[in-house]
């Protein structure tokens, strides 16, 4: 293996200033509740609003002032990741009085979380296809109360247009313009205004993510994520061209992304270099800013001895997003177990995923796509067992458990088992 483009190594980073300062705030939204959520959406958003939850009004106002085009491509790409959602939840079917042994009766219910918090980032850009990736899978799921948040924009209070029409298109039934750590802290915990949640999902800066993790067991959440991913698997059929500009849409994200290709032709790996520098001249200033430190510092091109080897390095790497662009990607796609999604084929673009296309955007990063996959209609829901047994059942199976517990040394569970025996 030849390495033509080196990364940085990632290092541990001292998160201890950002632990404390999260762990601050959720303990003075905790304690102070309203109070210190205006207090830290003042200071760190000049977000003056005194009640955060958006009205009707004020959605109205938003539909008002998306054109039509902008209306309609968000209307499409719903309609796609709608179609996924709901297929993705008929595939969890129950299991009705299953029978081990005659007499015993066992089943699950797959039951909707009650309520959940949809986290819509808008930092640097307004991420409005993250309201509809987040949203659209709970309401297929059948959460019966789903809130959405988001940064105001700054100095005024109001959500971006876009996301707000977007969080009302994919069914929010409460929008608040609040964001950070203490939006985490006040819907896993509660406000005087602010009705606490069972499930936070949705990305957001370290912050946001640090709070996600402080607040866990209050709340579910689906994971903690880092900066965006991409890893290209790709042979000398794939153009260098489409391949730099796959590495510059992850990168553009983050100056802390991190673009990977894993070839088996320098000549094409050489090449993606050449039309990497050529997009980073036509990028909009704050685009290449951020695409131009995430490429320098964590950018990354391997040429590889055969391109099977690629199959064992992206499964270590773990990456959030994974592209095949070989001649005969079906011959390979398969062996790659460890992805947050899969694009398989030079004709699909990981931005298709991204916006439209219909699988879901919020996936794992940092090699925790190792242990779980993607934001999905299945993570809003439970499932939940039962059981019931006949008289004859229970006093058959009592004295196996009673003896296992004994093994234990659990009396308590014994007698409790033996008592079925008459």
């Amino acid at each position: 293996m030849k390495i033509i483009k080196e990364s940085k190594q990632r290092t541990a980073q001292d998160r201890r200033a950002v632990r404390t300062a999260v762990s601050d705030i959720i303990d003075d939204v905790i304690e102070n509740g309203d109070d210190a959520l205006q207090k830290y959406c003042r200071k760190f958003d000049d977000n003056n609003r005194e009640d955060f939850r958006v009205t009707k009004e004020e959605i109205q106002e938003a539909y008002d002032a998306v054109s039509e085009q902008e209306l309609s491509d968000l209307k499409a790409a719903h309609a796609n990741i709608q179609a996924f959602a709901a297929a993705q939840r008929k595939t969890l079917t129950e299991v009705h009085d299953f029978s081990p042994r005659e007499g015993i009766y066992l089943s699950d219910r797959v039951i909707p979380v009650r309520s959940c918090l949809c986290y819509v980032p808008g930092g640097r850009f307004p991420l409005y296809s993250s309201a509809l990736m987040l949203i659209t899978p709970a309401k297929e799921a059948g959460v019966r109360r789903i809130v959405s948040c988001s940064p105001a924009i700054r100095g005024t209070g109001k959500i971006n247009p876009k996301t707000l029409v977007a969080m009302d298109l994919a069914g929010a039934d409460e929008i608040y313009a609040v964001s950070g750590a203490q939006a985490i802290a006040a819907f896993s915990y509660g406000t005087e205004n602010i009705k606490p949640v069972d499930m936070i999902v949705g990305p957001g800066n370290q912050y946001v993510a640090e709070a996600k993790r402080q607040c866990y067991g209050q709340v579910g959440i689906d994971f903690v994520a880092g900066p965006s991913e991409v890893l290209v698997v790709a042979d000398k059929n794939a153009r260098p061209d489409v391949l730099a500009a796959d590495l510059m849409a992850q990168s553009e994200h983050d100056p802390n992304a991190k673009g990977i290709l894993l070839t088996d032709s320098e000549e094409l790996g050489r090449a993606v270099m050449k039309y990497v520098d050529e997009e980073l001249k036509i990028l909009p200033e704050a685009n290449r800013a951020n695409a131009s430190a995430s490429w320098q510092d964590y950018g990354e091109i391997r040429v590889l001895d055969k391109l099977e080897d690629a199959v064992e390095i992206a499964n270590e790497i773990a990456p959030e997003h994974l592209e095949i662009n070989v001649a005969d990607p079906e011959a390979i796609h398969e062996k790659f177990v460890n992805y947050g999604s899969m694009f398989i084929g030079g004709n699909t673009a990981e931005v298709f995923g991204d916006y439209a296309s219909g699988t879901n955007h919020t996936l794992p990063t940092m090699r925790a796509a190792r242990y779980t996959g993607g934001v999905w209609t299945g993570m809003f829901l439970k499932v939940c067992t039962h059981q019931s047994m006949t008289r004859e059942a229970s006093q058959k199976i009592a004295p196996l458990t009673a003896r296992m517990a004994r093994g234990e040394g659990l009396e308590g569970h014994a007698i409790a088992a033996d008592k079925r025996k008459a």
